[in-house]
């Protein structure tokens, strides 16, 4: 027999893999929103804001970083071309947002009205919805068997990019920030387009994809691991240049560590194909589609074969858009009010400075662990347990109504406890809602509906934190004529949060309900 297998160079790096490696590191890099409280202060001095004025800046990134629908239109109409010309169009404009802020800051271009500010805040925020877009419209269709598992990935390494920035600054640009500007005006922007040509769809299903998958989940464990250890020791201890810089190396190591994995999938399969070729002289047809690929078919394959693909118009139609726009909602939206507010909680609360910082730091860590686990274990229970997906979705809205009400209580330690809660349920949904958008609305229109529903973030979060937190704050201060201290300063508004997330309990229940045979036919 002779043996017609000899992969080409291109095989080697143009492969799902290499993709998926390529996406985890332009991800690593996109959370330059999470680090605003590090540039912020810099914006306010050289410009003579007003914290009401840097408060409106910081809502036009919220609107920027959640809007994504032009995201998933660029992505749908170039899906020939491939998800390069989005990431693309990301760098563009996180470049030109934070080099404009950058400009501004160090004087090479006059002080930039509120309005202007606003606007270079929008687009460089708007960035990060083309980066997240490309990596996780593409991972699931890579991936359509495990697109919980790998939505997880994305959104957790997204999720972790914060605290992975804030390491680089205080590594390189210790009390620069302005320096720090630059930094964000081109490093995401540099990695991004150095990578695009590597992430693109390969219609491909191999046998051990969940073993790999599964690789790349315990490197982002082990990094979540590593940055939660370094930033409480960074909080308690003062650390040597030496031993910030060793710390920091290790950093870059983990970081490179998606590669190995790459490299490792792909020569498995390979070793495969050659000992598939000289155990049988040819491949048929049938053994092609009927063998390996169609054991390892399971629920997640089938819902992406039996549902039709929606478009925007016809997804927004349907009563279970609204459930899962309601439910986001309530989810991110609490989320979002409730780590604007932390700061200030914890001053009513009479907690220590280093109390409060510990508990900001920490918050990507349990957001990572919310966006990786929700992922991860609904694909699991979905594959073995036949479990709905919403069914998380439901669970997670019932834990934030009580991280909530343990807030409201004000007792010692509530804030800890309430915040673990709430920040890993509010992580969960930024991979739970996605996945489940895909699957009940089909993968043809994903990028364009996913981001359509994202938008209830940030107007949940609006709700909320102006009309909610903030006005029941400025009430009490009114009232008392000073800074707010105590537990009444917050406990009323997030009894009011606990009562919204128990809505989005119920209303999750409805969706569970309306899909739950869906879900049981596949």
């Amino acid at each position: 027999m002779e043996l017609d297998y000899n992969p080409s160079r291109k095989s080697l790096i143009r492969n799902k893999w290499v993709a998926t490696a390529a996406s985890i590191w332009i991800q690593s890099t996109s959370g330059s929103l999470y680090t605003f409280s590090i540039y912020s202060p810099i914006l306010k001095s050289t410009q003579g804001y007003t914290q009401s004025t840097l408060d409106t800046i910081s809502v036009f990134k919220d609107i920027g970083a959640n809007v994504g629908v032009l995201s998933g239109l660029l992505y749908s109409a170039a899906s020939s071309r491939g998800p390069w010309v989005v990431l693309l169009a990301g760098a563009v404009q996180c470049f030109a947002g934070y080099f404009l802020m950058w400009l501004t800051v160090t004087g090479a271009l006059p002080a930039a009205p509120p309005p202007v500010m606003c606007c270079y805040m929008l687009v460089a925020a708007h960035a990060m919805t083309f980066f997240n877009t490309a990596n996780v419209v593409t991972g699931v269709h890579n991936f359509p068997s495990y697109s919980g598992t790998i939505v997880g990935i994305m959104k957790g390494f997204l999720g972790l990019s914060g605290a992975i920035l804030i390491q680089v600054y205080q590594t390189i640009f210790k009390n620069n920030p302005t320096s720090y500007l630059l930094l964000l005006a081109l490093l995401p922007s540099i990695n991004s387009i150095a990578l695009m040509g590597f992430v693109r769809i390969f219609k491909t299903n191999e046998e051990d994809e969940k073993k790999h998958l599964n690789a790349f989940s315990f490197l982002a464990i082990t990094l979540a691991a590593y940055l939660t250890a370094t930033i409480v020791i960074q909080h308690v201890l003062k650390l040597k240049v030496s031993v910030r810089v060793f710390t920091f190396v290790l950093l870059m190591f983990l970081l490179v560590s998606p590669l190995i994995v790459a490299i490792k999938a792909q020569r498995d399969k390979s070793y495969r194909m050659v000992k598939s070729l000289l155990e049988h002289n040819q491949i048929s047809d049938e053994r092609e589609h009927r063998g390996d690929y169609h054991e390892i078919s399971n629920g997640s394959d089938q819902i992406s074969e039996t549902n039709e693909n929606l478009n925007l118009w016809q997804a927004m139609k349907t009563i279970n858009f609204w459930l899962l726009f309601y439910t986001t909602a309530c989810a991110m939206g609490s989320g979002l009010a409730t780590v604007n507010n932390m700061s200030q909680i914890g001053e009513s609360l009479n907690y220590t400075s280093l109390e409060i910082n510990t508990l900001v730091s920490l918050w990507s860590i349990w957001n990572f662990i919310g966006r990786f686990g929700g992922g991860y274990i609904s694909d699991y229970f979905l594959h073995v347990k036949g479990c709905s997906r919403p069914l998380f979705i439901v669970f997670a809205l019932f834990a934030m109504t009580v991280g909530h009400a343990m807030i409201a209580s004000g007792f010692p330690g509530a804030l800890y406890a309430g915040s673990v809660l709430v920040g890993v349920c509010y992580g969960s949904q930024w991979s739970l809602m996605p996945t489940i958008a895909s699957e009940i609305f089909g993968k043809g229109h994903f990028g364009t509906i996913f981001n359509t529903v994202t938008i209830a973030g940030p107007v949940g979060s609006y709700v909320l934190s102006i009309k909610v937190v903030g006005y029941l704050y400025d009430k009490e201060v009114s009232e008392i004529g000073k800074t707010c201290v105590g537990r009444r300063c917050f406990m009323v508004s997030f009894f009011i949060m606990a009562s919204v997330t128990f809505s989005g309990f119920v209303v999750a229940l409805w969706l569970f309900f309306r899909t739950r045979k869906f879900y049981e036919d596949v």
